[in-house]
């Protein structure tokens, strides 16, 4: 069902765990299968120089949010911001039609953690990074007052 490329990104995923004082964190939850991913940055003169992530979800969710840790080192914001789920696909040479998703919730998950790096140095936030995580808020808070663990 995977090639090989997936593959090694889910048996050896790159850049597993979190960052100690990180300047961005994000998170997203698929709302098709509930899996739900993690990222953390590190950012210096405006450049991704570290990304790690956690996923809680199946393979291709981890290999994902694998590739994507490798994808935006050294990246500056606007590029990492122009990056899209057909990057991720083509970085892991390709998913199933049915686990396209799981590379749109790496996409959101580490924009989220822009998002926040933003806000948090008060920087101009872009309105559809805003608009995402304000529809994925009410989800989460409902997961943790049911004592679910958001990775």
């Amino acid at each position: 069902m995977y090639n090989e490329m997936v593959l090694q990104h889910f048996n050896n995923p790159r850049n597993v765990g979190e960052i100690e004082n990180a300047d961005g964190i994000g998170i997203y939850m698929s709302e098709f299968c509930g899996d739900i991913t993690k990222f953390w940055i590190r950012i210096k003169e405006n450049r991704i120089i570290e990304a790690t992530y956690r996923t809680k979800g199946c393979a291709a969710s981890i290999a994902c949010g694998s590739i994507l840790t490798e994808l935006v080192k050294n990246l500056n914001i606007e590029e990492v911001l122009m990056i899209t789920k057909n990057h991720i696909l083509s970085a892991l040479k390709g998913l199933p039609e049915k686990k396209i998703h799981c590379s749109v919730l790496a996409d959101d998950a580490l924009k989220d953690a822009i998002r926040d790096y933003l806000s948090r140095n008060l920087f101009p936030v872009p309105t559809e990074l805003v608009e995402k995580q304000e529809k994925i808020k009410p989800l989460l808070k409902k997961m943790k007052e049911r004592g679910q663990i958001l990775i």
